[in-house]
């Protein structure tokens, strides 16, 4: 109790002295999973946002470099920038297997890769970080992921790895495992380098996902404590329900998250 008032503490002196919002929103492609790529990237356009980190259903992992190379002009000539890809399965203890995934991040010009990953395999992903100039953030995917249920979960494993090698925190996921979710946010400090945002009516219950903002997410507080540590990343909408049609939801999902955003700057000019 005295560190979670502590941590309360900090977030709210931060919040309470002037400052710019900075917090950066794009969409993870996984929420429009359903839709072909002109119709995703038009639909990422209509968010309002250029930024994108992309599933492999918009730029499949067995296309040639030739195709590569026409997806990611087709995603730039629509000005939207390429801010990761993933989530990409490493799970894999092999070079050939982990270097072609680099391959692939490299070509379709991601600058990081959200990644499923083990212990073991994260040493032998390091190192082609570092030779591929390439950060990698390990996402967590709950109580049912038998490797990194939360963000805490990574952390040890990480801890005196490269500075690139970090974590994505799934908002969702990592309230699913019972912990709260900024404090998680604070526990992984600067090895956060990517955010999947999602909100849940029960925090407890990943079938109760819904339109962020009209859940039980405490998004501001999300916002507070990445702006609090000076967040360099990006706050990726990750919206896996309506598949069929999520542009409804996940416009109005932006629109609460810009709400949110805009009375912190207010507060902040105060």
């Amino acid at each position: 109790m005295k560190r979670r008032a502590f941590l309360g503490a900090l977030a709210s002196l931060a919040a309470s002295r002037p400052h710019a919002v900075s917090v950066r929103l794009g969409v993870a492609s996984y929420s429009l999973r359903e839709l072909p790529r002109s119709v995703a990237i038009a639909a990422v356009q209509e968010l309002g946002t250029s930024f994108v980190n992309i599933k492999s259903f918009h730029l499949p992992y067995e296309s040639t470099s030739a195709e590569r190379r026409a997806a990611r002009a087709e995603f730039e000539r629509a000005g939207l920038r390429i801010v990761g890809g993933g989530t990409i399965s490493l799970l894999e203890d092999d070079d050939d297997h982990i270097r072609y995934h680099f391959d692939y991040a490299r070509e379709c010009g991601m600058p990081l890769m959200v990644i499923a990953a083990t212990s073991e395999t994260l040493p032998r992903i390091e190192r082609f970080v570092e030779e591929y100039d390439i950060k990698v953030a390990v996402h967590n995917h709950g109580p049912e992921d038998e490797h990194f249920p939360a963000p805490s979960d990574v952390l040890p494993h990480i801890r005196h790895m490269d500075p690139r090698v970090g974590v994505c925190v799934d908002v969702g996921h990592t309230a699913r495992t019972g912990v709260d979710v900024v404090e998680a946010i604070a526990e992984a400090s600067d090895r956060v380098l990517d955010i999947h945002m999602k909100d849940l009516r029960d925090l407890g219950v990943k079938e109760s996902q819904c339109i962020v903002g009209e859940g039980a997410m405490p998004v501001r507080r999300v916002f507070e404590q990445l702006e609090s540590m000076r967040y360099a990343g990006y706050v990726n909408l990750e919206y896996e329900i309506d598949a069929d049609d999520p542009l409804p939801g996940m416009r109005t999902s932006f629109t609460n998250m810009r709400r949110e955003l805009a009375a912190m700057k207010r507060i902040g000019a105060a």
